[in-house]
């Protein structure tokens, strides 16, 4: 039996494959980012107070503790809470900046480290004695280089644990500036918070950021630490999120209050070695994240190399409608998703940010195979 010509050859393949790539797109966005995009906060009459440990790891960071940590400092908790700052052997003036404000804070706790971790690459061995040194149950996450976006950053990422509630993730944006590369970064922090955020509302938690991260010592404990994945210079927060989430134990927050403004890299050199030593970590992932996250980045690289292809060799009416209506589907999600994360002003960028990532995938593909430097 002859096999017909219209099957054999390959150009007849190509629109559908277009029609498949956008139809998987759309899935996303209408199962997943939309969880993010119309999420509503629920309202609870009567909220409990927790004690809260707040842990900073600091590694020759006078300058950003001379800046930023006075906002973590002037917090407006009415509940016990302590701040614990962990001098991971610096060199520079950090020492002398935490001592100074500890005569002026009380809740201030210094840890002073004076040997290395030599096996234990990244700041996973201070940030384990920084939980460890910990009083309180709930302890909460930042850097020495991010500043809370108010004073009720405490308060209100404590408020979303209630019963059976282990892990609170956060949102931290980077700061604006001027320049392409500013936008580019901030764009790719916020798709990033589209995705962990939107999954962990559909019961899929995979990652959170260290920026702003919350979670219970129990639970830290329970998962016998950084222990699983020691090796690694990074995974501090999205690997053991990974390892300890499950569908029930998670709560998200994204209320503007609480995020927690960090300062953006500012070359290209500087940014690729940070998203390296991320996806450096992401081949870790379980399976399931591995693949649901794999296929969204396959379909968003082919996006628009199918969409061009097909212009060429099938009707252009067709293309033009598959295109436009995943454009009025992305635009309504990512419009109203960047609203509720305070990066509204991106939106004017969308569609060159969407034709970016193919590119961006380009840029960093390898970093998923590459080893990373093993320091923080």
């Amino acid at each position: 039996m002859d096999v017909p010509a219209f099957f054999l050859d390959p150009l007849n393949y190509i629109f559908p494959a277009f029609c498949l790539v956008a139809a998987i797109q759309l899935f996303y966005y209408l199962y997943f980012f939309s969880k993010l995009a119309f999420y509503k906060t629920t309202k609870v009459e009567r909220s409990q107070t927790y004690p809260v440990s707040v842990i900073i790891c600091a590694k020759d960071e006078a300058k950003n503790i001379a800046n930023f940590l006075p906002g973590v400092l002037v917090q407006e908790y009415p509940t016990t809470h302590e701040v614990i700052v962990v001098n991971d052997n610096s060199v520079d003036e950090t020492k002398y900046v935490l001592e100074e404000y500890y005569r002026t804070y009380k809740q201030l706790k210094i840890v002073e480290l004076k040997q290395e971790a030599r096996f234990i690459p990244g700041k996973k061995y201070p940030l384990s004695v920084g939980i460890k040194t910990a009083k309180y149950e709930i302890v909460l996450l930042t850097d020495a280089d991010c500043i809370p976006a108010s004073e009720f950053w405490i308060e209100k990422m404590q408020a979303n644990y209630r019963e059976g509630i282990d892990i609170v993730l956060g949102y931290s944006p980077f700061r604006k500036k001027k320049g392409l590369l500013n936008k580019l970064v901030r764009w790719e922090g916020f798709h990033t918070a589209l995705q962990y955020f939107s999954y962990a509302e559909r019961g899929i938690p995979y990652m959170g950021v260290g920026r702003n991260l919350s979670y219970k010592r129990t639970a830290f404990f329970d998962q016998k630490g950084f222990s699983a994945f020691n090796h690694l210079p990074g995974g501090d927060d999205d690997l053991f999120i990974n390892k300890a989430a499950t569908k029930d134990n998670v709560a998200i927050c994204i209320d503007p209050d609480t995020f927690t403004i960090t300062n953006p890299p500012l070359t290209w050199k500087q940014w690729r070695s940070q998203k390296a030593r991320h996806y450096s970590t992401s081949r870790y992932y379980q399976g399931k994240h591995k693949r649901l996250l794999g296929l969204y980045a396959l379909t968003l690289f082919l996006f628009y190399p199918l969409m061009v292809a097909s212009f060429f060799f099938f009707d252009w009416k067709y293309v033009l409608g598959v295109f436009a209506l995943r454009l009025i589907v992305q635009s309504v999600i990512i419009y109203q998703s960047a609203k509720k994360l305070g990066e509204k002003d991106l939106f004017a960028g969308l569609l060159f940010f969407d034709i970016w990532m193919f590119f961006y995938y380009l840029i960093f593909a390898r970093s998923l195979v590459k080893k990373t430097p093993n320091k923080w």
